[in-house]
């Protein structure tokens, strides 16, 4: 993969997102590629489709500001900030660092760091 490739593959990761389309985010995926999330590790094509899609089904209105890209070979490393509404009216705010491995055009390990506690931007920027 060509860095614009990958930086477009970061990018329909986040569409698919706000998109709440757990099975566009999964489509991105290896077969036997691996979601690492804090506290869970999912593997497979179709466990990344079925929890994604059942977490993005928590939230409204997900906005997400991409803040930079890293990429290193096959290899990339992504900061965003992720700003959702639950269903029950709550607001959760995230700033992620993922590092994501690809290999033959398809995510192969997606490594979500997330700081729930520090905000870098205001929110109403996102």
């Amino acid at each position: 993969m060509t860095p614009v490739e990958i930086r477009d593959c970061i990018r329909q990761a986040a569409a698919a997102c706000i998109a709440q389309d757990g099975q566009a985010f999964a489509a991105l995926f290896h077969p036997e590629g691996e979601l690492v999330l804090p506290g869970s590790r999912i593997v497979g094509k179709g466990e990344i489709e079925q929890v994604t899609t059942k977490y993005l089904g928590t939230c409204e209105n997900i906005r997400i500001q991409i803040q930079r890209v890293i990429i290193d070979g096959m290899q990339a490393v992504v900061e965003w900030l992720w700003l959702d509404e639950k269903k029950s009216g709550q607001f959760s705010y995230a700033e992620n660092a993922i590092v994501v491995d690809f290999q033959e055009g398809l995510i192969v390990r997606w490594r979500e760091y997330t700081d729930t506690k520090t905000q870098f931007c205001p929110l109403e920027t996102l």
